[in-house]
């Protein structure tokens, strides 16, 4: 049987299921890879946004929380689902404690070795999703856009034999509007966690994944899986580590004993593993 690293705390954001874009099949091999007593579903996990209008749930989509109920119940893994801006229809059901093992929350505090860290998705302190949700509904369709054409653009690279390139990254760095506004929302945040009492903070939703120290407190953003398809982990030491992960051309994916089912597609997707790219 297969040996699976273990750790105390996994973080995942933003896999915005119900959309093209979301990366389903890849967080779901990474959850594969890894055993956690906590795992963290911070925010826009479900994209409810894109299901009432343009939006396809898939098997690939369902087989994510089918690895999560499994973790839950062979491995007794704690499941904390925060709600973000794009699954706000759990504001209906918020707060939901189902047993022991799952909850459904706004926010959460978690203790981490001598560390307090408050946990949010990070959307109250976008003023556009939260005031001009028309404009946010806009951007989104734009967004959409953009990862159709890094996509496209890919599949060509790809056809050329060159690596992956994440042009709506790119994209985003190069607006000086977008940095100023990344920089806004991280200072806030900080300050937030702040006045919560806490040491960190550990948010997502901007879709640019970190580890930094702002103003005395330990900024945390866990990423994405629509394009950087990142995490943050924590191991027994209370030390946390983005983890990203990777396609390969090279290795093929082997099953794990959470497999009990033949996939929903009949190709073969290649994956390596995750690597641990920033520590803290």
């Amino acid at each position: 049987m297969k040996k699976h690293k273990h750790f105390r705390t996994i973080v995942l954001s933003d896999i915005h299921l119900g959309t093209s874009g979301s990366k389903a099949k890849e967080v779901t091999e990474f959850l594969k890879q890894y055993r956690c007593q906590k795992l963290i579903l911070n925010g826009d996990i479900i994209d409810g946004w894109a299901l009432k209008k343009y939006g396809n749930w898939k098997k690939k989509h369902t087989s994510f929380f089918r690895v999560v109920l499994k973790m839950m119940d062979k491995h007794d893994t704690k499941v904390v689902y925060l709600r973000g801006n794009h699954d706000d229809f759990l504001d209906q059901i918020l707060p939901l404690v189902v047993g022991k093992q799952f909850q459904i929350r706004r926010d959460y505090i978690l203790n981490s070795g001598d560390k307090r860290f408050y946990i949010t998705h990070g959307d109250v302190f976008d003023s556009i999703t939260t005031n001009m949700k028309w404009l946010a509904h806009l951007g989104d369709l734009g967004y959409t856009f953009l990862l159709w054409l890094n996509k496209n653009y890919n599949a060509y690279r790809e056809w050329r034999g060159l690596p992956y390139y994440s042009l709506s990254q790119v994209v985003k760095q190069k607006v000086k509007m977008a940095v100023s506004y990344v920089n806004d929302f991280e200072e806030k945040l900080a300050d937030l966690a702040k006045a919560k009492g806490c040491d960190g903070i550990i948010c997502g939703h901007i879709h640019q994944p970190a580890i930094r120290e702002i103003n005395g407190i330990t900024y945390l953003n866990s990423g994405d899986w629509v394009e950087t398809m990142s995490a943050l982990v924590e191991d027994f030491d209370g030390k946390w580590s983005l983890v990203y992960y990777s396609i390969s051309d090279a290795i093929s994916t082997s099953h794990t004993d959470l497999d009990d089912e033949e996939e929903d597609e009949t190709a073969i997707e290649k994956f390596v593993l995750p690597r641990i790219a920033a520590s803290l």
